[in-house]
């Protein structure tokens, strides 16, 4: 927000100087951005007349004036500006004047004529960005008077960064309460008398309970003087507060806002037909705004409306249709409260972030509209003359903001802030700030003005006296910290041990959005329903993630395009369910969640998993010429996870079938533990590569990061003095049965003494007939107090081979 120090001042004026005022206002929370001089440069600048003006007799573009600019004789000046005339009161930059670019005046000849000097346009004296002709000051401008001083340009610009809370400081006002805190003094009185009614004429007006108006006021002036301009103290205190000049009733309605904070709006009362509605839209409506676009209206939208249709979107911005102009003669004044929560997000979905939205947005002062309108209508009328009509004042005291009483504790305000502030200066903070309040026995009884969203606990109200004391008042002190030393299970392991693993093995930890896109989110997951957000930030984020896996895609295809095709990214990170969904997710189950609280459900319909997600694309390592150019690939990539689990606990992991869509037919696998499924691993499906048009071929895993969290302790083993014997069979078995479905039935028939089994070779092709494959296994046995006899050896094996036999239907190839 901008604003002029003078204006400023005229509610508070501190004894301190413009640099010592910018600090405090950072100090009570309101950011200086930058303190500016109002006045640019410049020297020799005068309020001048023009008196006379002729075609210039060798240039059609150019006119001579007779200018008078407080002299004995009248000067002449050439000018070019479209809208100079006879009478107009303008700027004159004199011979010998210098103007903001550095550019000096000298008499001059154009075409033939003298020009004793230059009449300037209000951008050629760094007084507006907008090139619209000459300047056009009040016809009482004094003659001959330097416009700094005419202008009371010794002023400077403040502004300054506001957080979204403080809405009550988006207004002269709302600044100088801070302020007169700070520095303990009164505002200066600025009471908004009633203008007394002259007319009886109204218009009538109806709200929709259902709309975001919670109060509407609204009067009539009739009669005005349509020739009339804004009083150039207006357009100049506008200026510095970064707003244009438009019209007399426009003027006004942005001084009150930018004043009192309470935006406002005018119509063209002849323009209007029949009475004003407060609604919600109907679907199809349609309304053209004062920037010219053409808006579809939604039916969540609050508009203003006549027995046409929509005239203008509540606390936005007005329709085209009801604008006032320079024939205006009759205005309907309309200052009304639309509720925050209602209004937010409407502005972005019509791309019209106005001032009256953002302030409507943060919440304005529900007992302000009265009063605005009250200030706005006596502007008026002292412009442009007119005839007053009474107030209609509509309110819904049920949708008014709440106002809670709360207890401010001594014994905690003393514990936050380290200091222990007399009660006297407590409450005269507190009463400065519009805080009412009531001193007891154990602290202040307090409430928040009515235009204080923010207040709202305890510790809100101790930020308050912190604020106006300033922070540099409270002590430094260094903090008190005992330490405890807690016994730290063997049995858990901090999700920073399956990290550091990873980066060890090679991998980057990434970290991307929860919000995704949603077509992206059901390309890779069309089993899972993504939960919409309400207020995305953007259209490519409208979504929930339900897996993590489509944030490392998203990196692997930006590196992709930057040439870097060969990379190994994990993220950890929630991902979110609905609580309607039954089982969580078949693919990613909530491992243990009785113990380890892997699911967290919330009364919103959410479920949050905690997950790790790892990706593999390209070279395992980097090219040299010592290193082979092996590129990753299912067991690569395997390995890396049996290397988290072999961390992790000493359950019993299986990979098993999955139908997850995300991955490859031939290269994919669930993980399961205790019969629980815990991720998956596998290779992305080429149909899925090809849709996110990837050269690469990456490889994806996503595991529940409470199957990682039990920590296998170490015991120690006692080593056998007797050999090992060795024993190798090859079995045939159908194509389907996995080495895993062998392991299973070794170990349930297996005897203590078989220590190991080891696949060394898989062959399909000649001599073994289709649909069948050999899988020959290394059996490892060994006894702790005796030397193995063959026939003891030779007994397990037939065992082992007779099981399989049963459950797999192998036989021993030979």
């Amino acid at each position: 927000m901008k604003f002029s120090e003078k204006w400023l001042r005229e509610w508070v004026n501190p004894p301190v100087d413009t640099q010592t005022l910018g600090e405090q206002l950072t100090f009570i929370g309101l950011e200086v951005d930058e303190i500016v001089s109002a006045a640019p440069e410049m020297k020799g600048v005068v309020v001048a007349r023009i008196v006379n003006i002729a075609q210039h007799p060798d240039a059609d573009r150019l006119r001579v004036c007779e200018v008078d600019a407080g002299g004995e004789e009248l000067l002449q000046v050439v000018c070019g500006a479209p809208n100079a005339r006879a009478g107009l009161t303008t700027a004159l930059a004199q011979v010998g004047g210098r103007l903001p670019d550095g550019t000096k005046l000298k008499k001059a000849k154009l075409r033939g004529q003298v020009s004793m000097g230059m009449l300037c346009s209000a951008m050629e004296l760094g007084l507006s960005e907008e090139r619209d002709g000459i300047m056009e000051l009040p016809e009482d401008a004094p003659v001959g008077v330097e416009l700094v001083e005419y202008l009371e340009l010794d002023d400077s610009i403040i502004e300054i960064e506001l957080t979204p809370d403080r809405g009550d400081c988006l207004s002269i006002r709302g600044i100088a309460r801070d302020l007169s805190a700070r520095n303990d003094l009164p505002l200066q009185s600025h009471e908004v008398q009633e203008v007394p009614v002259q007319t009886e004429e109204q218009w009538s007006v109806s709200v929709d309970v259902k709309s975001a108006c919670a109060r509407f006021t609204g009067r009539m002036i009739t009669g005005m003087n349509p020739g009339c301009s804004s009083p150039g103290w207006m357009v100049e205190r506008l200026r510095r507060a970064g707003v244009r000049s438009i019209s007399p009733a426009v003027d006004v309605t942005n001084y009150v806002m930018q004043e009192l904070g309470q935006p406002m709006h005018a119509f063209d009362a002849d323009k209007l037909q029949g009475g004003i509605q407060v609604r919600l839209a109907q679907a199809g409506e349609r309304l053209v705004l004062l920037d010219g676009r053409e808006v579809s209206l939604d039916e969540e939208t609050t508009i203003i409306a006549d027995d046409r249709g929509p005239i203008g979107i509540a606390g936005i911005m007005g329709g085209e249709s009801t604008a006032v102009d320079e024939n205006t003669t009759n205005i309907f004044f309309e200052s009304a409260l639309f509720l925050p929560e209602e209004i937010a997000g409407k502005p972005r979905r019509y791309a019209s972030h106005t001032e009256s939205a953002h302030r409507f947005e943060r919440g304005v002062d529900p007992a302000g509209q009265r009063e605005a309108l009250e200030y706005a209508t006596a502007l008026m009328c002292d412009i442009a003359g007119g005839k007053v009509g009474p107030v209609l004042d509509w309110q819904e005291p049920t949708r008014m903001p709440a106002r809670v009483g709360v207890l401010v504790r001594r014994s905690r305000l003393a514990r936050v802030l380290g200091i222990s502030p007399e009660p006297e200066v407590v409450a005269t903070i507190f009463s400065r700030l519009g805080i009412s309040n009531e001193t007891r026995e154990e602290g202040w009884q307090v409430s928040a003005p009515s235009y204080r969203y923010d207040l709202a606990i305890e510790e809100d109200y101790i930020e308050e006296v912190a604020r106006i004391l300033g922070y540099d008042a409270l002590p430094r002190t260094s903090p008190a910290h005992r330490p405890m030393l807690r016994a730290v299970p063997e049995t858990v392991l901090s999700p920073l041990a399956s990290k550091r693993l990873l980066v060890n093995r090679g991998y980057q930890e990434v970290i991307t959005y929860s919000f995704v896109e949603a077509t992206r989110q059901q390309l890779l997951r069309p089993d899972l329903d993504a939960l919409p957000l309400a207020n995305p930030i953007s259209s490519e984020l409208g979504v929930m993630r339900t897996t993590l896996v489509g944030g490392l895609l998203a990196t692997l295809q930006r590196n992709v395009a930057r040439q870097i095709s060969a990379m190994a990214l994990f993220e950890t990170g929630l991902r979110f369910l609905s609580n309607e969904t039954g089982k969580p997710d078949a693919d990613l189950d909530d491992y243990l969640a009785a113990d380890h609280g892997a699911d967290q459900q919330s009364d919103a319909g959410v479920r949050q998993q905690n997950v790790i997600a790892g990706l593999v694309a390209g070279r395992r390592q980097s090219e040299n010429w010592n290193a082979m150019a092996t590129a990753a690939d299912f067991f690569s990539i395997k390995s890396d996870i049996e290397a988290l689990f072999d961390q992790a606990n000493g359950m019993n992991v299986r990979y098993v079938p999955t139908d997850l869509a995300m991955l490859h037919p031939g290269q994919r696998a669930g993980i399961e533990i205790d019969g629980r499924q815990v991720g998956y691993v596998g290779a992305l499906n080429p149909a899925l590569q090809q849709a996110l048009d990837l050269d690469v071929m990456p490889l994806v895993f996503e595991l529940s990061l409470h199957a990682l969290a039990t920590s296998r302790v170490p015991r120690a083993r006692p080593m056998s003095r007797f050999p090992q014997v060795r024993r190798d069979i090859a079995l045939l078995v159908d194509e389907s049965v996995s080495y895993q479905d062998i392991v299973d039935v070794i170990r349930k028939q297996a005897p203590t003494i078989l220590q190991d089994v080891r696949l060394f070779d898989v062959y399909q092709g000649e001599k073994v007939e289709e649909g069948k494959k050999s899988m020959a296994l290394g059996l490892i046995l060994q006894e702790f107090s005796r030397t193995l006899e063959d026939r003891e050896v030779e007994q397990v094996v037939a065992g082992i081979v007779a099981a399989l036999a049963a459950a797999h239907g192998a036989v021993l190839r030979v």
